[in-house]
């Protein structure tokens, strides 16, 4: 017979074995930024593909920026998927995010590429949409008055407290508002068109998609948001015109981005490839995500708003992305236009 302390020793290092975790668990932490529905939706159809456990959080473009970087240190998350690019550049150009070059950038459209490129491949474009407003038909009727066309009708007093839309702080939908407004207009008349619009608005939503739902419930007359998102209250049969105003109007590129440092490396590249497939990204408009997909194969649904029918501007990524210059026109739009009286 073996010695009993041995076979004790022998014993207890089989009941830790037990215990531990086993070294072939896989994992990822997903930071999503898109809707909470597409983001389940990705969580899910990851999770029950490849087996590997899926923790997702759901922010607002801005607010993921800020966690990751107040996380810099010590990264919690290993993929950031959707939201607005800019602030994908930003973390991009910060270093924040882990250079990732997809064997499927040849099958993304050209401003997919764009966003890569100009990151370094540390992020890359996954969706497009066109930024604009809404209003309520219902509530324009009521209130007997004329349907607004462009961004200039915003800053009528006849629609004064009328106006809707998020705050840039927290929203990339916002800020793509601001950097619009500053490349259409020159950044001086931008801000003295924001500061006669800032009269209108009865609230700065959190969250870009929020002004969106409140025009399709008639909690505000005019909802400024991305048309992908404004359109989902209309097909839903709430009474809501879309408007691309007349003096042309920005986009949204949605990017994504590995985080530098991540925990589970092998597993945020498989999310990544994963995120890109046509298969994947034609299941958006499933969950009323009616975005344009960056790859070439992907399904656009019909219901989706398409650059031809709206007045693009050649809107700047690389510089209204950059940290100087995001930093810059946020603590502008701060001190000068969210606490000014109305």
């Amino acid at each position: 017979m073996s010695n009993p302390v041995t076979r004790i020793a022998v014993i207890a290092a089989g009941a830790l074995l037990l215990l531990a975790p086993s070294a072939q668990a896989q994992n990822l932490n997903l930071l999503c930024s898109a809707t909470i529905d597409w983001c389940e939706l990705m969580k899910n159809k990851f999770e029950a593909e490849t087996g590997i456990k899926t923790a997702m959080t759901r922010r607002s473009s801005g607010e993921s920026y800020a966690q990751l970087r107040a996380e810099s240190a010590n990264p919690k998350i290993d993929v950031w998927w959707a939201g607005t690019g800019d602030p994908h550049l930003q973390a991009a150009a910060e270093g924040l995010t882990e250079v990732y070059k997809s064997p499927a950038l040849a099958k993304l459209q050209p401003w997919a590429n764009k966003v890569a490129e100009a990151s370094g491949n540390r992020t890359v474009g996954i969706y497009l949409g066109a930024l604009g407003y809404a209003y309520n038909d219902k509530m324009l009727a009521s209130k007997k008055l004329a349907a607004p066309k462009c961004w200039s009708d915003l800053t009528d007093p006849k629609y004064k407290d009328e106006v809707q839309m998020p705050d840039p702080n927290s929203s990339g939908t916002a800020y793509t508002m601001l950097a619009t407004l500053v490349q259409l207009m020159g950044e001086e008349k931008a801000f003295t068109f924001m500061k006669a619009m800032h009269k209108n608005v009865n609230q700065y939503t959190k969250s870009g998609v929020a002004p969106s739902q409140a025009v399709g419930r008639g909690e505000t007359l005019i909802g400024i948001s991305f048309m992908h998102d404004l359109i989902v209250p209309k097909l839903s049969g709430f009474p809501v015109t879309l408007v691309a105003p007349c003096e042309g109007t920005g986009y949204e590129i949605g990017s994504m981005s590995i985080i530098k440092g991540a925990r589970n490396m092998t597993e945020a590249k498989r999310f990544y490839e994963f995120a890109l497939r046509p298969d994947i990204q034609s299941l958006a408009p499933s969950v009323k995500a009616y975005q344009i997909p960056s790859h070439v194969d992907a399904k656009v649904s019909a219901e989706s708003i398409k650059a031809s029918d709206v007045k693009l501007i050649d809107y700047d990524q690389v510089k209204y992305g950059s940290p100087a210059v995001r930093k810059a026109l946020l603590t502008r739009w701060s001190n000068e236009i969210s606490g000014a009286p109305r």
